[in-house]
């Protein structure tokens, strides 16, 4: 903590200028060993007295589930991991997290899914028995299955009844041909309500993602990288690698404006500006650069942002942001609007913006203050073991490497007028954009 201190105060005395590109934005080590196996196990040691968090991606999320008709298992195993193994049945579980003073839970995404508890740091070796056991030995019978199957679907259900979950489901249908972005992480609905029939599939799926080769073990707290290597081979080092690798489809260019459209007059008038970005990459400037332009054209103190919220007052919200992704993804610009009569005019006033931004650029002191807010406003986050192990594990997702959080960040320094500039004229192209409306109106209206 007081390493952490030390930096972010040398940074505000000095100013965002005194950052080289070669420091970290992380100021504590990551320590990596890889098993024998393909595990990769990471460790930072950081000044939390008795605390450890203990964290597993997966990198395999909604992106692999590349064959028709089984969408939504990267999220299934999600519930199912909870189910118990043999050793240790769900209350047992349980009961053994509650005499660590621990918590678990877990989350999925378009490309990963997190395992995480964080709990007494003397007790690292019980929390690697619990994951260890349940990673290689979770066994489930055909009726637990469908029983965890029928949960989804509720789960679904209750989402779904969101307008905006469905207009963005109906967004991504619409936006992806042929790449997995085109499900979102629930799954297309017909195959949930197939799912209960797919128990075989089910043990296909969990033998074929759930290998060393696509975990990573991250660990941070009050702990050494010697402690956590041993235990990590005692209880991990069996665990057999795969031979499955899944074949993503690339995404066709798009090459003309696409539009999907939810009839719900229940919530206020909403309009989405979606055009096809990158990939993230932590040596190319063009997704640090998207950041501070979409932060500059976008965010709360931006002149769009003054104009159409505060102003005119047609916009209640506006935001704005590219989708940090293993393959590329969406740019989007959102709004929510007072009268769904001024849908067009805001999309105008978007996109006049945008082509304005082209040729004139940043404020050079607001491209400062913008590099500066977003390096550092993400440095007073990272301050407990839990925020730097999720964050470690968005890069690690990413790029299977942790020190990909440095990389990235050291860049935001090197972004230039040009980059933006470039940036715009390169992804804010019409043939690139999905827009996505809602309203009480038949059809959305906006071209």
């Amino acid at each position: 903590m007081k390493q952490l201190i030390r930096f972010l105060v040398l940074c505000l005395v000095t100013g965002a200028s005194a950052v080289t590109a070669a420091d970290k934005i992380l100021p504590y080590p990551i320590h990596q060993k890889q098993l024998a196996n393909g595990l990769n196990v990471v460790t930072v040691q950081f000044d939390s007295p008795g605390l450890a968090a203990f964290y597993i991606v997966v990198r395999v999320g909604s992106r692999n589930e590349v064959e028709q008709g089984v969408t939504g298992f990267a999220h299934f195993f999600e519930h199912m991991m909870f189910r118990g193994t043999e050793r240790y049945p769900r209350d047992k579980y349980n009961e053994v997290l509650k005499s660590i003073g621990a918590g678990a839970n877990a989350n999925t995404s378009l490309d990963r899914t997190i395992y995480h508890m964080t709990g007494d740091a003397t007790k690292l070796e019980t929390m690697f028995d619990l994951e260890a056991d349940r990673f290689q030995n979770l066994r489930y019978s055909e009726h637990d299955f469908k029983t965890e199957a029928g949960a989804v679907k509720g789960e679904y259900t209750k989402n779904f009844a969101s307008p905006y979950q469905q207009s963005y489901e109906n967004l991504m249908n619409t936006a992806f041909d042929v790449h997995t972005y085109k499900h979102t992480t629930m799954g297309f609905f017909k195959d949930i309500v197939d799912m209960p029939n797919q128990y075989t599939y089910s043990l296909e799926f969990f033998d074929r993602y759930y290998r060393p080769e696509y975990t990573t073990v991250v660990v941070v707290g009050d702990v050494t990288p010697q402690r956590v290597n041993a235990l990590a081979e005692k209880y991990f080092g069996p665990w057999k690698h795969g031979t499955y690798v899944s074949v993503v489809p690339p995404e066709p260019k798009q090459d003309s404006a696409r539009s999907t459209h939810l009839s719900d007059g229940s919530i206020p008038p909403y309009l989405s500006l979606n055009y096809k970005g990158p990939a993230f990459s932590d040596n190319d400037i063009d997704m640090p650069a998207l950041d501070v332009l979409t932060t500059i054209l976008f965010s709360p103190t931006s002149e769009l942002y003054k104009k159409l919220v505060i102003r005119e007052q047609k916009v209640r919200q506006l935001s704005g942001g590219a989708s940090d992704t293993r393959d590329p993804n969406l740019i989007s610009v959102s709004a929510s609007l007072v009268k769904k009569e001024d849908l067009q005019y805001v999309k105008d006033e978007i996109v006049k913006a945008v082509e304005a931004f082209k040729t004139a650029g940043a404020d050079e002191a607001m491209l400062a203050k913008t590099k500066s807010r977003l390096k550092y406003s993400f440095a007073m986050g990272i301050d407990n073991p839990s925020t730097i192990a999720n964050s470690l594990c968005a890069y690690i997702t990413l790029t299977g490497d942790p020190e990909s959080l440095n990389r990235l960040y050291a860049m935001y320094d090197t972004v230039t007028n040009d980059d933006l500039k470039r940036i715009a004229a390169k992804y804010f192209v019409p043939s690139g954009l999905t827009i996505a409306t809602i309203s009480a109106d038949a059809k959305g209206g906006v071209q």
